[in-house]
């Protein structure tokens, strides 16, 4: 694996999307980005070696697979999706003798700054261009309340710099203020190193894989409600871990069968882990015919095979204790909205204006160059059905945007420019390849 920082911008890539058509086939998709992550960092601090498989091999996860090299992990490839790792233990990180570079990956950058608050060496972690706009604010504040030694600039955003833990941290109850599965495991890695019990109450359900994932390591999470603990300095042991497939990358898929006309696409091995089955609950509301076969377990995550076909789907008010479920699936859904029958209002999803791009005003800018009637709130959006005419729409530099108006092009009249389709292979490696297979006729052009 190559350890060296690609702080270097990639080469621009436009890709244009041929309008119309239909999807057909039986495909899977890379693995779970949020739980590569986990993976690679609890194996780390595990005492043993672990190999994961299903691994996602896109930027932001191999970021954070190269951060724990750098401080002395030894992390292999030893498949095309497959990683054996040394566990060093929970103090056996070393100082790392360069910043640490988090690319574009903020999930990695707020979950490695728990761990870092502990160490006993400074360290400075730093991201693209992208990463560096983004608010840091919310780990920031329970990590100092834990003692910890973390800065970033006056807007709170990276660079941070950490400091030494010196004397250690201090267990502390934590209230989210906002529901947050970034902020939450945050908290929770840095309570590994505290003594005493560290806690942390939601105030909505977010994504586990981090209390799921810290029990396949042996570690023991307690959870009663909203309400998440754990006892510092125990021990975690090292384990063989299967990565299911992402649904945030499925989320593409579903909603592409669902608006394409004559389309009948199943999606192999996706995780469906409770707490990230809101687009899949949000899509059959809205009438989606969405089927779940062979449902099985990976480790200690839920999966099961999806079968997807064409459907008229209805525009809804989408209920708000639905939306953290399906945070990071918000912008594909908002093109499912645009060709639904009837008005669809998201509520409650302030939390996309600080993702890799402000996604409500991304999602709304598109939308509204490509003939939709679209209205960003403050909190979310109001979309009116409409006639996707085609044209060129800007992605911000935000994958999920430039495959979310990828897939609108299957109800378009014309085709559609998406531009900066670059930052795809950050979450979904191979999404040109397999969305080709299934159908779609795409062109990228640099």
């Amino acid at each position: 694996m190559n350890k060296n920082n690609q702080r270097n911008m990639q080469t621009s890539i436009d890709t244009q999307v041929e309008a119309g058509g239909s999807i057909n086939g039986v495909v899977a998709v890379p693995g779970d980005k949020s739980c590569s992550h986990r993976s690679v960092i609890f194996a780390s601090l595990a005492e043993g070696e672990s190999n994961i498989s299903g691994f996602l091999t896109g930027e932001d996860s191999l970021n954070t697979a190269r951060a724990f090299q750098s401080m002395g992990v030894s992390i292999e490839r030893s498949g095309e999706t497959s990683l054996k790792i040394k566990g060093v233990g929970l103090h056996g990180l070393q100082q790392p003798s360069n910043d640490i570079y988090m690319g574009n990956a903020g999930t990695g950058m707020r979950l490695i700054a728990g761990i870092l608050a502990a160490q006993q060496f400074d360290s400075t972690v730093s991201g693209d261009e992208s990463l560096s706009r983004r608010p840091m604010g919310r780990i920031i504040k329970p990590l100092k309340m834990m003692s910890g030694s973390i800065e970033a600039d006056d807007q709170g955003r990276p660079p941070l710099k950490i400091g030494s833990a010196g004397n250690g941290l201090t267990a502390i109850h934590y209230d989210l203020p906002v529901a947050s599965a970034q902020v939450k495991s945050c908290v929770l890695l840095a309570g590994l190193y505290a003594q005493g019990i560290t806690s942390v109450t939601e105030p909505a359900p977010t994504r586990d894989h981090t209390e799921r994932m810290l029990r396949s390591f042996g570690y023991e999470v307690i959870t009663r409600d909203n309400h998440i603990s754990l006892e510092g300095q125990g021990t975690l042991k090292a384990c063989d871990l299967e990565i299911p497939g992402d649904i945030s990358s499925a989320a593409f898929l579903m909603v592409a069968a669902s608006i394409a006309n004559d389309s009948d696409v199943t999606i192999e091995g996706v995780g469906i882990n409770p707490t990230r089955t809101g687009i899949i609950d949000i899509l059959r509301l809205m009438g989606a015919d969405i089927e779940l076969k062979n449902e099985r377990s990976a480790g200690d995550e839920p999966v099961a095979d999806i079968r997807v076909k064409s459907a008229q789907l209805t525009g809804i008010d989408v209920p708000e204790h639905l939306v953290p479920l399906a945070i990071d699936e918000l912008p594909v859904l908002f093109i499912a909205a645009s060709v639904a029958e009837g008005t669809t209002r998201v509520t409650g999803a302030e939390e996309l204006r600080v993702k890799e791009s402000d996604r409500i005003a991304a999602m709304a800018e598109g939308l509204q160059n490509i003939g939709v009637d679209a209205t960003a709130t403050d909190d979310g959006m109001i979309i009116n059905p409409s006639e996707i005419t085609g044209g060129v729409v800007e992605t911000h530099f935000d994958h999920r945007i430039a495959m979310s108006f990828c897939v609108a092009a299957l109800r378009s009249s014309g085709p559609m420019l998406v531009k900066d389709t670059q930052h795809i292979h950050t979450s979904f490696p191979g999404f040109f390849t397999l969305m080709e297979k299934l159908g779609m006729t795409m062109t990228t052009t640099s």
